[in-house]
């Protein structure tokens, strides 16, 4: 499971260290790969290969693609895709048209979404944060009263 948050630079060739306690989560039949994508918010999604096979890419796969809404969101979803390997320094290398998908300038808001990570700039992620109609205790009531 992948948990907290934390703020880290970007070096000027897109690569961005994965913090230790996100890397501890990562199951060894990921073979420190990841797929990176477009968020459904403006920023990256970091799935490890393991999760992005089983929980993505499976349903991907149940699309049909006769389906004009479908064909849409897959090529939206995997355009801008890319997969990376973990190098020496624990740094993935993120795509240029996702870094300026996500607004990413010199720093790098990473947060443990469970499953998957997100890739956020900070100024982006407060903003996002305070366009957030509901309060956390009101969005915790609805979600959490939902799955019970």
């Amino acid at each position: 499971m992948f948990l907290g948050s934390f703020k880290y630079s970007i070096d000027s060739k897109g690569r961005v260290s994965l913090p230790a306690k996100l890397r501890k989560a990562v199951n060894p039949d990921a073979n420190d790969t990841f797929v990176m994508t477009r968020g459904l918010e403006k920023c990256i999604e970091v799935h490890p290969k393991d999760m992005w096979a089983e929980n993505i890419e499976a349903r991907l796969n149940m699309l049909n693609s006769f389906n004009k809404n479908h064909t849409a969101f897959l090529r939206r979803y995997l355009e801008k895709a890319a997969e990376d390997t973990l190098d020496s320094q624990a740094r993935l290398s993120i795509p240029q048209n996702l870094i300026e998908y996500a607004g990413i300038k010199k720093e790098v808001m990473i947060i443990g979404m469970n499953k998957n990570i997100e890739f956020w700039d900070p100024e982006e992620y407060e903003k996002y944060l305070e366009s957030q109609e509901l309060s956390f205790e009101e969005l915790a009531n609805d979600v959490m009263n939902k799955t019970m």
